[in-house]
């Protein structure tokens, strides 16, 4: 896997990924930046979010489960020095469907984080992940939260 970043100005930078997609990058005004674009950081969070999304929307269809909408927040705590490493992730599953079962989404989750994500794998050994999942009944009145919970690494799916 190749990247490329190359400075257009100030702090921003053109970030090319090996497969020709092209992303701003930028940084706060207040160290030099415009603002321009996502920082480095949020890159690696929405790396984490969005891997562990395909994986978990493929599972999930592999399952027959009927989604209808699906998103993935993700919220990460730094530390206070330099690095400013994450020291927390914490990973919630939005799902969306006509009676999607509560067994299928946790075995999706542990998949995802236990065999298939890189960007997981790579960093759940240096920073304690949490994995929330929410699931909501499809209505004609807007998604209604049927059930949600908590995913913990060890225990069954």
């Amino acid at each position: 896997m190749d990247a490329t970043v190359k400075l257009l100005r100030k702090m921003a930078f053109d970030a090319t990924s090996g497969s020709g997609h092209h992303m701003l990058m930028d940084a706060a005004s207040k160290v030099g930046g415009e603002n321009r674009g996502p920082r480095p950081m949020e890159f690696i969070l929405l790396g984490i979010l969005g891997c562990t999304a395909m994986d978990v929307i493929s599972i999930l269809r592999k399952k027959r489960q009927v989604v209808t909408d699906f998103e993935v927040k993700g919220h990460a705590e730094r530390a206070e020095q330099h690095p400013k490493v994450f020291t927390h992730i914490t990973v919630e599953y939005h799902v969306v469907g006509e009676d999607v079962q509560e067994k299928a989404v946790r075995r999706s989750i542990e998949l995802s984080a236990v065999r298939y994500c890189p960007a997981q794998a790579m960093l759940k050994e240096k920073v304690p992940m949490r994995y929330l999942y929410y699931i909501y009944e499809d209505t004609p009145d807007g998604p209604e939260l049927r059930i949600q919970g908590e995913w913990k690494e060890g225990e069954p799916a």
